[in-house]
């Protein structure tokens, strides 16, 4: 250990900090078991933490001086400290010796901070994490020898077993909901005399899932990032089982397995995820890890009705269409406008891409530009008269627009078809977006077709513009050809591909990016503008690979 590291948890212990706990001459309670954890964690952040940094987004918090009751679990920061699954990058940098002296040092502190009260950390959401990443690194925080310290650790830990079982069902529906009845099956299934909680956690899951997953798999809240740890939380569940010896029921095995297939259909080439629902693609090597470590395999989801995002994908060339209505309120607090939008890699090249967002970590974009990154325009589809095809009010919650999608698709020798309407535009304007894509099977051309045409007896009254925009991504250069009508898509990861259109003028225009760290990147966007009457209209594109 270097002079450095042991500096700061020399001060993070000062005090005699662990001997301030309850003392106990025995230990009541022990773990029955210690779940495996598979998947890898990130050595640079462990690195980190051993330095004395933790760092989440944006932001870093000094841990030689470090409170978790300063801290809080309000902001995002906070939540990543109480919840712990940290441990899984502190054991990715240094072993057990090194690793425990630091660990039980920041355990003890949040023990001196909430385990003597019910608060704020004692949210079910963040208990459920907690238990989940405690017992799977019980090695890192019950080495000391002070009786003391693993005493309060484990009653508190049985403490707040017996808390969430009371109040799993107050979380917040979706992800927090599932997260906290799978810490109450975790804690059943590895706390002496748990084995009575299992089969509540067990229903109280089955109710969360139902309540939360669609049948296909995806959560409601359609979010990939999400969805990346709805299949980590189902992960450390599984371990658990096998742990302990017994069998995880089918219904969540089977939940834990589409939920993947559901992750597997948002990713890209590069093997990160397409950016939706004010997320962006994340660290390709932390989901490759996740991938890797689950314990689970899947196919990707290419047709999903509730998750929503349609998959084609042929010899390397990968598109994901947005084709379903934004998720409800309730489910996702930055919901985006962003009916219809595709991605289109080819190989690890990512070509057309959404502006994303700053997902779930904290981050310096302000408030304006993150509302802006919601808006339909931000997207890679169609804009009418440049308003979103689903509201976005003045209070950051959604109003009217997309309530229904038809999908019809099709494969065939020569390649696969998918077409969907929405009607987002119809209310206001009269008019429905139809979007055709065809993705022949050798990979090398995708054609598109957008389509406007009236529905119902509003119309309007002379003609309205519409501006289809295909953003590039940042490393991905866009060259107008000579009569206007076509670009050259040039990238350092794939071949150059040439884009066509039909029957509208194409411009190039400015355009940024929140890449996987939530940093926005300049870049540019191809835009096909002009107007449509009250009859309506419709656009031909091409995507077509040079070689």
């Amino acid at each position: 250990m270097n002079a450095a590291t042991g500096d700061v948890i020399g001060k993070l212990a000062r005090g005699t900090l662990l001997s301030r706990m309850m003392s106990a001459k025995k230990e009541p309670l022990r773990l029955a078991a210690v779940p495996r954890d598979h998947v890898a964690g990130d050595r640079a952040r462990g690195d980190a933490l051993l330095a004395g940094r933790f760092t989440y987004g944006a932001e870093t918090v000094d841990l030689a001086e470090f409170d978790f009751a300063s801290v809080g679990a309000d902001s995002s920061v906070g939540v990543a400290l109480q919840g712990f699954s940290w441990l899984r990058d502190l054991a990715a940098s240094t072993g057990r010796d090194k690793g425990a002296r630091l660990a039980e040092a920041l355990v003890g502190r949040w023990l001196l901070a909430h385990g003597t009260r019910v608060d704020e950390a004692w949210r079910p959401a963040l208990w459920g994490e907690r238990i989940l990443f405690w017992t799977a690194y019980a090695p890192y925080i019950l080495s000391s020898r002070d009786a003391g310290y693993r005493s309060a650790l484990l009653n508190t830990l049985a403490r707040g077993a017996r808390h969430l079982d009371a109040t799993a069902d107050k979380a917040p529906p979706g992800l927090q909901r599932i997260t906290a009845w799978a810490g109450v099956i975790v804690a059943g299934l590895l706390i002496q005399g748990g084995m009575g909680r299992v089969a509540r956690g067990e229903a109280g899951l089955a109710r969360a899932l139902a309540s939360a997953q669609f049948d296909d798999g995806g959560l409601m809240s359609r979010s990939p990032a999400e969805q990346a740890l709805f299949v980590d939380r189902m992960g450390l569940l599984r371990s658990t089982y096998f742990a302990a010896k017994q069998t995880i029921p089918d219904n969540l095995e089977g939940a834990a397995v589409a939920g993947l297939a559901a992750l597997h259909g948002v990713t890209m080439g590069d093997g990160a995820l397409s950016s939706w629902q004010g997320g962006n693609a994340g660290d390709v090597q932390s989901l490759t890890a996740l991938i890797d470590g689950c314990g689970l395999r899947a196919r990707p989801l290419r047709q999903a009705r509730g998750w929503g995002y349609q998959r084609l994908s042929a010899l390397g060339t990968i598109v994901v269409l947005d084709a379903a209505p934004p998720p409800p309120s309730r489910f996702a607090l930055r919901a985006c406008a962003s009916t219809l939008a595709i991605e289109v890699s080819d190989g690890a090249q990512r070509l057309i891409v959404n502006c994303g967002g700053p997902g779930t970590l904290p981050t310096t974009l302000s408030d304006e530009l993150i509302a802006a990154l919601r808006t339909t325009a931000a997207h890679s589809t169609l804009v009418l008269d440049d308003t979103n095809s689903t509201a976005i009010l003045a209070d950051g919650s959604l109003g009217k627009g997309v309530t229904d999608i038809a999908i019809n698709r099709s494969e065939d020798n020569d390649s696969s078809r998918v077409e969907a309407t929405h009607d987002g535009y119809l209310k206001g304007f009269g008019l429905l977006h139809q979007r055709t894509l065809i993705l022949g099977n050798d990979g090398k051309e995708l054609r598109g077709l957008d389509r406007i045409t009236a529905k119902g007896r509003r119309k309007i009254r002379d003609a309205a513009a519409y501006a289809i925009r295909f953003h590039l991504a940042p490393d991905v250069e866009g060259t107008v050809t000579a009569d206007g009508m076509g670009a050259i898509l040039r990238s350092p990861g794939a071949p150059p591909w040439n884009f066509r259109c039909r029957g509208a003028m194409l411009t190039v225009e400015e355009s940024l990016v929140i890449d996987g760290q939530g940093t926005p990147r300049q870049t540019s966007q191809l835009a096909v503008v002009g107007e449509v009457s009250a009859l309506g209209g419709e656009i031909a594109w091409q995507l077509r690979r040079s070689s």
